[in-house]
């Protein structure tokens, strides 16, 4: 769909996002015709686990949740130094729930978490409690040099509504007085952070492609139509994610909460494109097997809530006969005794700074079960046992960089405004008076 000027919609709307601002946010009222429902006036109905978004997300005809189409990553400072107050966090928190008393949460309307890194925990006397894995940041494979991300805190905006992440990220901004008909707070986010990097992105059917224009290191007319990825394949696979309740903390004054992992991966499109044709591709990606015996259709949507790695031959064995093995395959032997996968994506591509890139954002319960995933994915079991190269034909290990990774807790809601590293053990038994 296009409009009077001649620009589609769909590939607007995601320019906005990127672009940002006030300008954007007004363009994008005129262009989405899509009226979002106001959120509750009375906020405790809403889950303590910030991450508990599958809930009010839409299904495809599979059961696999379909993910918010435009996402934004702001990353934050805490302006003072030392040890937070209490007027600080109740600005935070004011902040957070006028945008939710603006928008209802659901995929038009708005979904959002607050973590907090290692950084943001290193200014209290004491240590995070136990019971949450939170490390720094480190390489994952010995062939990367990433660069380490410690702001103090990051803020995840979805919607499926451009709109929506742009005027919430304006009002936290402190530039909407009003925010889709509702009175916005005189305090804002940004006067006790410092904004220190914003990061965009999109997925979703049919968008790569549409946006491939955006970054010069997407080859012309390559992306498939419907993918709902750069690289050309669904993810998010029911069956090979892990459920909300498998990465929530379970116990602790943080009980609710998930660890998250964002990496930012440059993507190699030209050589994926270019020099590897369909089959590499689906074996690469999947598994030989699949390649082989034509499993994926187009993108895979026939796969439906799995992508059929149990159909493939063990790695190993892969690894030795045919001289390749599969992304999906390694990562798929990341379990845990109950045969579950340990890590949520939610991850989505990303034009930014003109090339083609994929905010790798996952949920666990600890960082660990991260690490454990990655470990799986590099293969360095297989590469000793076989002809598969560290990176070569190891997965789509030779595709990706890592750019940038960084590690944080997304704490329950009812700590997500500064928390304390050792709060009180009642402490998600307090609710704040609703705004």
């Amino acid at each position: 769909m296009t409009d009077e000027r001649g620009v589609p919609r769909r590939e607007f709307l995601k320019s906005a996002v990127a672009i940002g601002g006030a300008a954007a946010f007004s363009a994008c009222l005129g262009r989405e015709e899509v009226d979002v429902p106001t959120g509750p006036d009375d906020l405790s109905s809403y889950p303590q686990r910030q991450h508990a978004w599958n809930e009010v997300l839409p299904r495809d005809d599979h059961g696999n949740v379909i993910a918010p189409s435009h996402r934004l990553l702001l990353y934050l400072n805490y302006r003072r130094d030392g040890q937070p107050n209490e007027d600080d966090r109740d600005q935070v928190e004011t902040a957070l729930r006028g945008i939710e008393h603006a928008y209802e949460r659901s995929g038009i309307g708005l979904l959002l978490t607050v973590s907090y890194s290692p950084a943001y925990f290193d200014r209290f006397d004491e240590s995070l409690s136990e019971g949450v894995d939170l490390p720094d940041p480190e390489a994952l494979a010995p062939f990367e040099d990433p660069e380490f991300d410690t702001p103090d805190a990051v803020v995840h905006l979805a919607s499926n509504t451009a709109q929506v992440v742009l005027g919430a990220e304006e009002a936290l901004k402190g530039n909407k007085s009003t925010l889709n008909g509702v009175d916005q707070p005189d305090v804002a986010l940004t006067d006790v952070f410092s904004l220190t990097d914003r990061r965009t992105g999109f997925i979703g059917d049919g968008l790569p492609a549409k946006n491939a224009g955006d970054a010069e290191s997407v080859p012309a007319d390559k992306v498939p139509d419907d993918a709902p990825l750069f690289m050309g394949f669904k993810s998010g696979f029911k069956k090979n994610q892990a459920s909300e309740d498998r990465v929530t903390i379970q116990s602790g004054p943080f009980a609710d909460g998930t660890t998250q992992h964002i990496s930012k991966l440059q993507l190699n499109l030209n050589q994926w494109y270019n020099q590897d044709d369909r089959w590499q591709r689906e074996a690469k990606m999947f598994c030989p097997y699949h390649a082989e015996n034509d499993v994926i259709e187009g993108a895979g949507d026939n796969l439906g809530n799995s992508s059929k790695i149990d159909d493939c031959k063990p790695t190993d064995e892969t690894a030795r006969e045919m001289g390749v093995v599969g992304h999906s395959q390694k990562s798929a032997r990341a379990r845990d005794d109950e045969d579950s996968p340990l890590i949520l994506r939610r991850d989505f591509d990303s034009t930014d700074g003109g090339t083609a890139s994929l905010h790798f954002l996952a949920l666990q319960r600890r960082i660990t079960d991260f690490v454990d995933t990655r470990e799986a994915m590099n293969g360095t079991d297989v590469t000793e046992q076989s002809a598969v190269g560290q990176r070569n034909n190891n997965g789509i290990l030779q595709y990706i960089r890592s750019e940038r990774r960084g590690n944080f807790l997304v704490p329950p809601r009812s700590l997500r405004a500064l928390p304390p590293a050792q709060p009180a053990r009642d402490a998600q038994e307090v609710t704040h008076e609703s705004s």
